[in-house]
């Protein structure tokens, strides 16, 4: 089994910053692509941003310049450093990712939300 584990949502006020990270455990043979999805009140899921395993990164119109995304290879970990939010950035987060597994190869797995609140 493969669990994605998220941290570092909470409330903050309109111009701040939050460090989002999110950590894939269990039997792993390699991960892929990892990505951070929004879900805000009342609405569909939406892509923030995803990076392949080499480090390419692509963003939602939204949030470049303001949203970076990186990785750490050996930990299996992706982070979202969330910088000048605004209240529109309100929503739960959701950790994605391509996980490799010995013997089952490639499935997708979510993780379980982290809440981000922007308001003063």
């Amino acid at each position: 089994q493969v669990q994605l584990v998220e941290s570092g949502g909470g409330l903050v006020q309109p111009g701040g910053s939050l460090r989002l990270s999110c950590a894939a455990s269990g039997s792993i043979f390699r991960v892929g692509t990892m990505g951070w999805y929004q879900q805000p009140p009342g609405k569909e899921r939406e892509l923030v941003a995803t990076i392949t395993s080499r480090g390419t990164t692509d963003y939602a119109d939204s949030v470049k310049d303001r949203f970076t995304i990186s990785r750490d290879n050996a930990k299996n970990t992706v982070y979202l450093q969330m910088n000048s939010l605004k209240p529109e950035d309100t929503a739960v987060y959701y950790c994605n990712a391509d996980v490799y597994r010995p013997f089952y190869g490639m499935s997708n797995y979510w993780g379980q939300g982290t809440q981000v609140t922007v308001s003063s």
